[in-house]
């Protein structure tokens, strides 16, 4: 049963929330400078984190538009950009995820004890709030592991690709193709998201006049890959000096071929010692039932 007393907490809890959240939001913040010159910057990542949202728009993307223009960005901690570019995910549809799990957070406690409530079970008002609070700030930052670990799934699949395209701009320059047509027409073939994401950015600096291998640098520096960063510096000892570099292609292709095959070596033994421990488990538990039988015997016996 909740007493008066916890009532009156309750609600200068309450109050004194509302009132510290109200002085947060009016007071003036100090712009991150980082943020500030990452807005100016001509070759920031293409991101969308402002853009005009199309009539009918999910929830967590308006959620996300209205958490961009009123918080400040020192709200959201660490946005991890580069995780989000490599998958495709408008900040913006980050940002209203972390804040629908939030609320989902909140919710779930003061339900659950309102369940237990009706079956005559009443807890202290301090426990749904304490989970409440507990529970949101740890649904808070689910979006984050999330998206972490799909974009390390997805730039070891971005990896997979790229050695296939270097492979065939090798192809392309041994059979006489320029520097920019060979990047091109390597690009034009595959049709996953890799070499789509290659071939747009190809496509963006012919027509903006940049430097093919500048435009790779620059995907590389957004996406985290930097196996592309390298293959940008062979192109552009192609382009710039007119150096033959299908030895080099290949080369750099064998060499990230037996780097992922390594990594995917060392995933599969970390997996198989995880797996051998059930199974170690299991025979210490079939060795107890051989055993019991025989030791309370001996047991029994030796009593009587």
């Amino acid at each position: 049963m909740i007493t008066g007393l916890q009532l009156a907490l309750a609600g200068g809890a309450l109050f004194g929330l509302g009132v510290a959240m109200l002085i947060w939001r009016f007071s003036p913040a100090d712009p991150d400078l980082d943020d500030a010159l990452a807005l100016l910057a001509p070759d920031r990542p293409r991101t969308d984190t402002t853009g005009a949202l199309p009539p009918g728009g999910a929830l967590e993307d308006r959620l996300g538009i209205w958490a961009i223009k009123t918080f400040p960005p020192s709200a959201w901690a660490r946005t991890p950009v580069r995780e989000l570019a490599i998958q495709e995910i408008p900040i913006h549809r980050f940002y209203g995820q972390k804040i629908l799990y939030a609320v989902l957070g909140l919710a779930i406690p003061p339900l659950l004890s309102a369940f237990f409530s009706l079956m005559g079970l009443n807890l202290p008002f301090f426990i749904p709030t304490a989970a409440s609070l507990g529970l949101a700030g740890f649904m808070f930052f689910m979006p984050d592991l999330t998206v972490r670990e799909r974009a390390t799934e997805t730039r070891a699949e971005f990896s997979r690709a790229l050695i296939a395209y270097i492979d065939l701009v090798a192809l392309e320059r041994n059979s006489g193709s320029g520097t920019r047509q060979a990047m091109e027409v390597a690009a034009e073939i595959g049709d996953s998201r890799p070499f789509k994401r290659i071939s747009q950015e190809l496509a963006r600096s012919r027509w903006s006049g940049q430097a093919p291998w500048d435009a790779l640098r620059a995907l590389s520096e957004e996406l985290g890959v930097p196996e592309l960063d390298e293959f940008a510096d062979i192109m552009r000892l192609s382009g710039e000096q007119g150096s033959q570099v299908y030895a080099h292609l290949r080369a750099r292709s064998a060499a990230m071929r037996d780097a992922l095959l390594k990594d995917e070596l060392a995933r599969a033994n970390a997996i198989g010692e995880r797996m051998s421990i059930p199974m170690s488990l299991l025979g210490v538990i079939f060795m107890a039932i051989l055993v019991a039988p025989a030791l309370l015997r001996v047991m029994a016996g030796g009593s009587t």
